[in-house]
């Protein structure tokens, strides 16, 4: 799967999922869920958690001046099967992608992709 960040449109069909997305000037229709799960942040990459357990690297930590309210950032995931167009077949008309909404903010990413 090839890694992306890319901000995409999501209109919400009847079910709380995503149903079609607009990527790159391209609408794509959702076709299946296949997967949806809920990200925090790197709770354990914080200066708070590394001051519990006594180190003093830095290492890959979260950004200077974070509060503990930013630990609890969620963003929800949703990898899904779509396809642009009805009926059409083939590898270029169809793949897998990962979509993320943050609830901080109200946006959609496009965060993955297999076509």
């Amino acid at each position: 799967m090839r890694l992306y960040d890319d901000p995409v449109e999501v209109r919400r069909g009847e079910a709380e999922g995503p149903d079609q997305f607009l990527w790159h000037g391209r609408l794509w229709k959702v076709r299946s869920v296949l997967a949806h799960w809920v990200e925090t942040a790197p709770w354990w990459q914080s200066t708070g958690a590394r001051a519990v357990i006594g180190s003093d690297d830095p290492g890959d930590t979260l950004t200077t001046g974070s509060t503990g309210t930013d630990l609890l950032v969620e963003r929800e995931l949703w990898r899904v099967e779509a396809g642009r167009g009805s009926g059409a077949t083939g590898s270029e008309r169809s793949g897998v992608f990962d979509l993320s909404f943050s609830w901080t903010d109200g946006s959609w990413q496009l965060v993955g992709c297999a076509d």
